[in-house]
């Protein structure tokens, strides 16, 4: 950790509590330094990094562009070697094979085969975990149906909006049940219903202890998952904690209550003007935030017209992914809560009894239109036309042409 780290007294390493076990990711003074054609150093993307993810944690790398995150993600993947420093992922080094299979990757490009379709895709990449043909397609329907993608399966996906291939390329990092997933930037691109039904999938994994490392610029999505986020600038680790001990603010309290009458507001006023100045003290109504107004929009609108050509929202977490199915809680339904409709399934009644007192059917009368309708027999093909004289058309052609010329 650099000298000009800020980090929280009571963020120790998850080491040195017995309670939380091994960890997944184990950091330890990790630099990156890129160098130029020459050799010479160019630019140092991660600088001196400590951290440390337990199991079953949503851990989030903040920063701005260039800050570092996604160095970071590339070296615990083992695709990018640090220039100094130590890495363990499950107790080895990013460069372990075996430990690959149990890592699941969202980057953050889209980098998928553009001519083949949803199926065929995680098709492929569950090929690379040695799925049998029973389990792919098991995961396939479970996991296209998840992301809402269920209902273009046919389209390729080089014909996908950004939206949809962030959809697809979610579904393929969870194709092999991982228990790591890093997601760089999975928002990106989501429509606001797209975003809610990543984060409840984020939850979701997170209550089966598989743990997740998101790498994030959107604060709103880190705020509703992550238990623990790092904060990168220029490369280095300036605050890191649980939000709770990052965003709480002690010097303050907030005080919520139903509306009150205008005589208890003065008297509540009143006391606490004893003992607080009254430039310090602020009332207002409280609001929703804007994604809880547009989810209800959404749910109101789906429930006066269902249907569209785009991506759905997902019905539920993959069974797979969500363990056992049965003691599953009632919120892992994705977004059910908040945009899907209660719709009264059909109900297949039996078959009415016939009328009382119906009219006879009238046979003589049915038998003659049947006979009006029946179709005419096919008429007689005619006659091939008469062969033509040769003979005739040749000299016919020979006078429009005129007589070859001298030579």
């Amino acid at each position: 950790m650099s000298a000009s780290a800020v980090i929280p007294a009571d963020a120790a390493p998850a080491a040195a509590n017995p309670a939380s076990g091994q960890p997944v990711v184990a950091v330890r003074g990790l630099t990156k330094i890129f160098k130029d054609f020459w050799g010479r150093p160019r630019a140092k993307a991660v600088d001196n990094v400590d951290f440390e993810v337990r199991p079953g944690e949503v851990f989030g790398l903040l920063g701005p562009n260039g800050s570092g995150k996604s160095t970071t993600v590339k070296m615990l993947l083992g695709l990018l070697y640090p220039t100094r420093g130590h890495i363990e992922v499950f107790g080895h080094s990013p460069r372990h094979v075996a430990t690959k299979a149990k890592i699941g990757y969202l980057p953050e490009e889209s980098y998928l085969y553009r001519f083949l379709d949803s199926h065929e895709t995680l098709d492929f990449f569950g090929n690379l975990f040695d799925l049998t043909s029973a389990q792919r397609r098991q995961r396939n329907e479970e996991l296209l149906e998840m992301v809402g993608l269920n209902q273009v399966r046919t389209r390729v996906v080089g014909e996908f909006s950004k939206g949809m291939q962030r959809r697809i390329g979610l579904a393929q990092a969870l194709i092999n049940d991982p228990d790591l997933v890093i997601l760089d930037e999975p928002t990106a691109g989501l429509d606001p219903i797209g975003c809610r039904e990543v984060k409840d999938l984020i939850l979701a994994l997170a209550r089966r202890r598989k743990t997740v490392i998101l790498s994030s610029h959107l604060l709103s999505d880190v705020e509703d998952v992550c238990d623990r986020v790092v904060i990168y600038y220029g490369g280095r680790v300036h605050a890191m904690g649980s939000l709770k001990e990052l965003l709480v603010q002690p010097d303050t309290v907030r005080i919520t209550a139903p509306l009150l009458s205008r005589q208890t507001m003065e008297k509540v006023l009143a006391i606490i003007r004893q003992d607080v100045a009254a430039e310090r003290i602020q009332i207002d109504n409280p609001t929703q935030n804007l994604e809880s107004y547009f989810l209800e929009v959404v749910r109101q609108a789906k429930e006066r017209l269902a249907e569209t050509s785009g991506a759905i929202s997902g019905s539920r977490v993959a069974a797979y992914l969500r363990g056992d199915a049965e003691s599953a809680p009632e919120t892992d339904k994705v977004l059910e809560r908040l945009t899907l409709s209660a719709a009264p399934k059909a109900v297949e009644s039996a078959p009415a009894p016939a009328a009382q007192g119906a009219p006879k059917v009238d046979q003589a009368r049915l038998e003659s239109l049947a006979k009006a309708a029946a179709p005419e027999p096919p008429s007689p093909s005619l006659s091939p036309p008469p062969p033509v004289d040769m003979d005739k058309a040749n000299q016919k052609l020979s006078s429009l042409l005129g007589p070859p010329p001298d030579r």
